[in-house]
């Protein structure tokens, strides 16, 4: 069943994702070589607690017998797609670092992610993340009253695949409310005008994850990272977004 948030949980809801965009923004700058992804989860577990939020990943459960996730961020680097574990490896210049970011406060979740350069990274890479923000924006731009599920996921696909890379197809956006993932499912791909309507009310995390080479993937032994079945690099963007009677409305934006 798709929620419908009335204009006041919308703001309220925005409370959280801003609160999700202003650790981001913490973690963007802490990132330099020499920093650990675990570094990275113990400074957004201690901004959360400052902040009065709950992380909102940190305990969330897989089919058995896989452990439920360990950490506050998901910090996937280089060919790690999705779901990666804050550890003690160490970032190194010309690493990208994909980091997935939720949290519950007062009662609704907000979700976002980033691809963060590490140091000086190649031209390749810089063009791969640009790719993906830009892909972000497009999608973002058909979240309108009235448009179609698909041309969100369609947009994402067009802009991409123009620009040679592939659209990761296990993986998907989703709504997003007092649940951290509610319906629909907001795929990355696919053709225009299908799917349900969108209507104001409705709020979704749209997120394509994009990568260098083809889109087949595996996950680790850990049950929990994803990575590109053929070694190259991946990035991941994220907002939470709230269709209004008005047009798109991003709420995890600084």
């Amino acid at each position: 069943m798709i929620i419908i948030k009335t204009p006041k949980e919308i703001e309220q809801q925005k409370e959280a994702c801003e609160i999700v965009a202003r650790v981001l923004e913490e973690i963007r700058v802490a990132v330099k070589p020499g920093v650990t992804t675990k570094q990275l989860n113990d400074l957004a577990e201690k901004l959360t607690d400052k902040m009065k939020a709950i992380p909102a990943f940190k305990g969330v459960r897989a089919r058995p017998p896989i452990k439920p996730f360990p950490a506050a961020i998901c910090a996937s680097v280089n060919d790690e797609i999705i779901h990666g574990i804050p550890s003690d490896r160490v970032l190194n210049d010309g690493d990208i670092i994909g980091v997935d970011f939720g949290v519950l406060y007062k009662g609704f979740y907000g979700d976002a992610a980033i691809t963060i350069p590490v140091g000086k990274i190649s031209d390749k890479a810089k063009k791969l993340i640009d790719s993906t923000k830009e892909s972000l924006d497009a999608a973002i731009s058909k979240a309108c009253e009235g448009n179609r599920l698909s041309d969100i996921s369609h947009a994402v696909q067009m802009y991409v695949e123009e620009k040679g890379y592939s659209v990761v197809r296990d993986f998907v956006g989703h709504g997003i409310g007092r649940s951290l993932h509610e319906e629909p499912q907001v795929p990355n791909f696919g053709p225009a005008g299908r799917g349900i309507k969108l209507k104001a009310g409705m709020v979704l995390a749209i997120e394509p994850m994009i990568n260098e080479g083809n889109y087949d993937l595996k996950v680790l032994e850990d049950g929990w990272t994803a990575v590109t079945m053929d070694g190259k690099l991946s990035a991941h963007f994220e907002h939470t977004v709230a269709i209004t009677k008005n047009g798109p409305f991003v709420l995890t934006k600084v």
